[in-house]
């Protein structure tokens, strides 16, 4: 039975008809994109849940794959870290952007912690996973050593007052306003956010001379 513009021959269903030029997918490469990107959610749904220390054997084993896939995608955890680090970076470095960044030294001061506690909270298991494994690691060195660079500079953009404070003061913001700071009130000294929240704006205060 023929109907126009579709037509079946006994049983078989209508043949799919591709436009000239079009490509059909590729399913080993499909299966292949999933495959790499299990891996990735693996690593990084390890972090978050506390796993700091994750090796490729727990990774192949939460991705649900062999040992040898994980290598097959990626050479080695170097690979790996760095891989990750691309597709994360635009949301972690995102955290920290934005806000109200005026007003008084004071309120801006209060601002630029509440932006940092809330991406320090979200980002804990992240950092401290990195910190965890950066001395092994020349990726995590370098992407760290990166990311400091970015947070000094965006310190400086609310609050610049910063570039009149002798060095040693500006050092003081830096470690005042920093991840170690944060979680040593938040992890060793049992502080909640806002008490900790309540420390580094006394310190902050003190370093520019606030009354």
């Amino acid at each position: 039975m023929t109907k126009a513009g579709n037509r079946s021959i006994g049983n078989k269903p209508d043949a799919v008809i591709h436009s000239p030029g079009e490509k059909k997918p590729d399913g080993r490469l499909l299966r292949t994109e999933r495959s790499r990107q299990l891996i990735i959610d693996a690593l990084c749904g390890l972090v978050q849940e506390g796993t700091l220390v994750p090796t490729a054997q727990t990774v192949a084993e939460r991705a649900g794959v062999g040992i040898r896939t994980v290598f097959r995608h990626f050479a080695d955890m170097e690979a790996l870290f760095a891989t990750i680090d691309t597709q994360l970076r635009d949301g972690y470095e995102g955290l920290y952007l934005g806000g109200d960044r005026d007003g008084t030294l004071e309120e801006r001061i209060r601002h630029a912690i509440e932006r940092r506690a809330a991406a320090y909270e979200k980002l804990s298991s992240l950092m401290l996973s990195t910190r965890a494994l950066m001395w092994r690691s020349p990726v995590l060195q370098k992407n760290y050593g990166r990311n400091q660079r970015g947070l000094r500079k965006d310190l400086a953009s609310w609050l610049p007052e910063l570039t009149g404070l002798p060095t040693v003061r500006k050092e003081m913001v830096d470690a005042a306003s920093s991840f170690e700071t944060w979680d040593r009130l938040r992890t060793h000294q049992g502080l909640s956010v806002k008490a900790c929240m309540d420390v580094v704006y006394e310190m902050l205060r003190l370093a520019f001379d606030v009354e």
